[in-house]
């Protein structure tokens, strides 16, 4: 196995958010061989019209949810019963555009459409259509459950999205039965391949891994991305669900690349790692492709975030755990001028916390599930 080097953390609980000795003793993520690349605390030079906040975090990174709705019941996202928002309560697409509009010359570049299942909204390539068209807008990308990617890739792709994410934890359909709560897994390969069609570059793939449940799933999931040219990016089991969170489920960075290692190739981190990126990137030395790590419970990464979230009916957030949430719907209807909404956004960003606090006795899940916040 490829020795990777090393760095001073010993307890993960002390990587950028969370204090030394918060990690029981049952299923800490100890000291890997090759331990993950250390996240410096890198920001871009501070100017007037920044969105930044009291720990000198710059942020340009908006993630848009579109809808709760979903066809899926994904156990770590949404309850097996759940009451949708009413459509009037959505914001329409005009209302999202012209949010966008005020915070890109905040300094906002960066969009992620989100959902729920944000291609259960209708006409999805028109909003993409929208948003490219801003000026200050360089990056807009979509995360999908990719049932219904099949359907809308190529006329997403028309409208200008280049970059997609479609969230596949297994290729067992049992196994995704068992943590969708739903059939799909065919749709699902369909979608993925006829987003290739398309021409999406590069195409990433989100997995959950979770102790005891999709664990024996990182191998197969590894492969799979190898052979069709998709780059993986396993995520960390997080409390965000509507389910109770058990930290014993985590299945820890470290172990995924570990096994990744053992039964694939080894790996070492890319050279063009972005430390404001959720994923740790790495690549097999092979030339294999990449994998990323999202290491929200072993490794924190607060101190380097650079995002900020519109929920479906228009609550901005400054944290996907964040307690409190700011209600720009209204000053959207009632046609607020730019200043006014530009300065509740500055507000917004600049009370962020420090971070979410997973590891400690002070962290409080938040009230709305993944799928009402988006993902």
């Amino acid at each position: 196995m490829m020795s990777y080097k090393q760095n001073s953390m010993n307890d993960p609980a002390a990587s950028l958010g969370g204090p030394v000795g918060a990690y029981p003793s049952k299923h800490v993520a100890p000291p890997a061989s090759h331990s993950l690349p250390i996240v410096p605390q890198i920001f871009p030079p501070s100017h007037e019209s920044a969105l930044i906040d009291s720990f000198g975090r710059i942020h340009n990174n908006l993630r848009i949810s579109v809808t709760d709705r979903c066809n899926l019941r994904c156990t770590y996202c949404m309850p097996e019963d759940v009451v949708f928002m009413d459509r009037g309560e959505l914001l329409t697409f005009e209302e999202i555009a012209r949010f966008v509009e005020v915070a890109a010359p905040l300094g906002i570049d960066k969009i992620r459409l989100t959902g729920g299942e944000p291609l259960m909204r209708r006409e999805m390539p028109r909003l993409v259509c929208m948003l490219a068209r801003i000026p200050g807008i360089r990056d807009i990308g979509l995360t999908t459950n990719g049932l219904l990617l099949a359907d809308h890739a190529q006329a997403l792709y028309d409208a200008g999205l280049r970059r997609i994410n479609i969230s596949l934890d297994t290729l067992n359909p049992e196994r995704f039965r068992q943590v969708a709560r739903r059939d799909g897994l065919d749709r699902v390969i369909e979608g993925i391949l006829a987003a290739k069609r398309a021409g999406f570059e590069p195409i990433k793939i989100n997995a959950v891994s979770m102790r005891g449940i999709t664990e024996e799933e990182v191998v197969p999931l590894g492969r799979f991305a190898r052979t069709h040219g998709l780059e993986m990016r396993f995520i960390e089991y997080m409390p965000i669900g509507a389910d109770h969170w058990e930290r014993n489920k985590v299945y820890f960075a470290h172990e995924i690349l570990e096994q990744l290692e053992k039964e694939i190739a080894p790996l070492v981190p890319v050279e063009d790692y972005d430390p404001r990126a959720p994923a740790m990137e790495f690549r097999y030395t092979d030339g294999g492709g990449r994998v990323g790590i999202i290491a929200s419970v072993s490794r924190p990464f607060c101190a380097s975030c650079n995002r900020v979230r519109l929920t479906a009916d228009g609550k901005l957030r400054n944290c996907l755990f964040a307690l409190d949430e700011v209600d720009v719907k209204q000053l959207l209807r009632e046609h607020a001028g730019t200043a006014l909404i530009a300065d509740v956004i500055r507000k917004n960003v600049m009370a962020k916390w420090e971070g979410h606090e997973i590891n400690t006795a002070r962290f409080i899940k938040p009230i709305r599930t993944m799928h009402a916040i988006g993902g």
